[in-house]
């Protein structure tokens, strides 16, 4: 505060000193010019006498002492010299403050009179600027007020926030509806941190899924393990340890695969692809399985257009959804795969003929590890991840999916934004 008090006075005198000098000095030196002329006029016209009761009256309304002197300085009623007074050549008028008095003088445009003043320099006692004072500590102190509630604070509030999030208080938001920069921070704070609670709520349950899924696996291949060693047929233990293995080995693989997902949401180099080609050739690589488990593929498409994103990311969310629909089809029953666009999106539908998805799971099958039937074992099922990943590898284009139950069978519809539709910006994307 007492630094912009003292750059106030300063303004202040600046300012004051400008007006001094432009407006003030020029007013009262064509003041000196009348009183010059009025004395000139009065020596000229009066005489001696006319000329002293001249200046007493001036002596008495303006206070000091008033003159008027020839070009030598000479006094023209006392007849003293008070060229000691007048300013140096070639200075034609001065305003002075000399010991505590006030000299003014100025003289005749013809050079044969000087106009001289004098008198005591009355200072201003301080309680004149008092008020000044108190106003201008008052604004400054207003202003300080204003920068705190306006700025400061708000600016403590989320500085407090981002602390309470980096203790782990997951849940704490900046409450804000202002339109200007610090709202934009506290905004960005709130995506931040919605972002981060979900990917670390996020892993935290995919390492108790982790840790439960690997449970039973390593205590089977433990228990197959004593089995060999001790049982006289070993092949069997040994067929048991490998379907073991098999099971883990795939569930890593497709713990692996979720990370990467979730790994790169903003999709690093990102490129237009032609989504019908990426479903023609997941369609062509399950072909096989879907021979050996007794059904067929049919694929129609209608779309010829292009969605910017990951090729790869993209391949693996169709083929993860195809092979759980080849997965769960009756044999002989057709798997159907359609691809068409709307104004805005690519649509890709598949639809197998199975037994379809209870009503009240059907919500929950794109979630981590979630299986219809807990008690599938390696024959029956996968590790739960298939239908995650996709969800993830959509949200991660700005797309959606979601599961219908088409009666018979279930219906799996996937949304991508088309490349001429301009998404999301890539930061706030949410997986």
């Amino acid at each position: 505060m007492m630094a912009i008090l003292a750059l106030s006075f300063l303004v202040f005198r600046a300012i004051g000193d400008r007006m001094q000098r432009l407006t003030i000095d020029p007013t009262f030196d064509r003041f000196d010019e009348l009183q010059l002329q009025s004395l000139r006029e009065e020596f000229e016209s009066g005489g001696v006498k006319g000329l002293s009761q001249y200046e007493d009256q001036l002596n008495h309304i303006f206070k000091g002492s008033h003159y008027l002197v020839d070009a030598n300085g000479i006094d023209l009623i006392t007849g003293t010299n008070r060229a000691n007074m007048l300013p140096q050549q070639p200075a034609t008028k001065s305003r002075l403050r000399i010991n505590g008095n006030w000299l003014i003088t100025h003289r005749s445009s013809d050079g044969k009179y000087w106009f001289v003043a004098e008198g005591p320099l009355h200072r201003l006692h301080i309680w004149t600027f008092l008020p000044y004072y108190f106003l201008v500590i008052g604004a400054t102190a207003a202003v300080f007020w204003l920068a705190a509630v306006g700025v400061i604070m708000p600016i403590r509030r989320i500085a407090s926030s981002i602390a309470a999030f980096g203790q782990g208080n997951l849940g704490v938001r900046v409450m804000t509806s202002r339109p200007d920069e610090i709202g934009q921070l506290g905004r960005s704070f709130n995506e931040m941190a919605e972002r981060l609670e979900r990917l670390i709520v996020s892993e935290r349950r995919l390492l108790g899924d982790i840790s439960h899924e690997l449970r039973s696996p390593l205590a089977r291949l433990k228990f197959a393990v004593k089995l060999a060693r001790t049982s006289a047929d070993s092949k069997a233990a040994i067929d048991r340890i490998e379907k073991d293995v098999d099971r883990i080995a795939s569930l890593v693989s497709d713990i692996v695969e979720i990370t990467f997902v979730e790994g790169d949401p903003a999709l690093r180099g990102a490129e237009t692809v032609r989504i019908a080609a990426v479903v023609d050739e997941v369609v062509r690589d399950c072909q096989v399985e879907a021979d050996a488990r007794g059904c067929r593929i049919t694929h129609v498409c209608t779309c010829d257009g292009d969605v910017l994103g990951s090729r790869e990311l993209l391949r693996r969310a169709v083929e993860n959804v195809l092979r759980n629909a080849i997965r769960y089809s009756p044999e002989g029953s057709p798997v159907e795969v359609s691809v068409a666009e709307d104004e805005h999106s690519a649509i890709i539908v598949i639809r197998d003929h199975g037994p379809g998805v209870p009503l009240v799971t059907l919500g929950r099958i794109f979630d981590p590890f979630f299986r219809v039937e807990e008690a599938r074992n390696t024959n029956g099922g996968g590790s739960g991840l298939g239908l995650s990943i996709a969800k993830r590898a959509v949200q991660a284009h700005h797309g959606s999916i979601e599961a219908v139950n088409a009666e018979p069978g279930l219906r799996v519809n996937l949304s991508i934004p088309l490349v001429s539709v301009p998404i999301a910006d890539q930061d706030s994307v949410r997986v």
